[in-house]
């Protein structure tokens, strides 16, 4: 029996959740796309393999990393009996990828519009996307997927392209400034009709308000 770790990296771009998929080149499935991962080393513990294939496939390395769940389905590997613990990755649009020659053909894929997936990947994903959507309420996943400076409009999008869903403007921003969760900045972005305000994260009060068993259902 062989472990290999796969990561579910998210971003989004336009407004659109995506994931970062690699067209293989190696049997099994040759010409494929599969999410990005490998076999782990002898020598290491699982969350070092994952973060050294994100670091590989991506090259970039401080980045929110969660272990997702294991999956051991008998035949999910044509090459034998292979179990995959998997993780998920979010990355800010922002933040640029630097593939090596695994992963020449790395592409970003809107996560609605996905070909046919090497391997159980499809089902890797469908899991990832389910805990995405449900630590929003709880976690600051939907930060994470943000530049450091970021206007309101961003914000709902990173929450609109998670849920799949649109978002009331007024009910979204009045529900923010009841949390008191962002720190405005003297700072703005020009663009569209009018320059827009930015905005910072503040973790502090938000980790106050999740001791407190406050969610932020939107």
């Amino acid at each position: 029996m062989q472990v290999t770790v796969d990561i579910v990296i998210f971003t989004i771009q336009s407004g659109v959740l995506k994931v970062l998929l690699v067209k293989r080149g190696a049997p099994p499935f040759v010409g494929r796309f599969a999410i990005p991962g490998g076999f782990v080393h002898e020598d290491e513990a699982l969350d070092q393999a994952a973060l050294r294939e994100l670091r590989e496939e991506t090259g970039v390395a401080d980045v929110y990393l969660e272990q997702l769940y294991s999956f051991g389905d008998v035949g999910r590997d044509p090459r034998g009996r292979v179990i995959t613990v998997a993780y998920f990755a979010l990355i800010s649009a922002d933040r640029p990828l630097r593939a090596d020659t695994d992963a020449a053909e790395a592409k970003w894929l809107a996560v609605g519009q996905l070909p046919t997936l090497a391997f159980d990947h499809a089902k890797i994903i469908d899991y990832a996307l389910e805990r995405l959507r449900n630590k929003l309420e709880y976690t600051t996943v939907g930060f994470q997927l943000l530049p450091e400076k970021f206007t309101l409009t961003e914000l709902q999008e990173v929450y609109e392209a998670i849920l799949e869903r649109k978002l009331d403007k007024r009910n979204f921003r009045r529900k923010l400034s009841l949390l008191r969760i962002l720190k405005p900045l003297p700072e703005y972005r020009r663009g569209g009709q009018r320059p827009a305000q930015l905005y910072r994260f503040a973790a502090a009060r938000f980790e106050k308000l999740r001791d407190k068993g406050i969610l932020f259902p939107f």
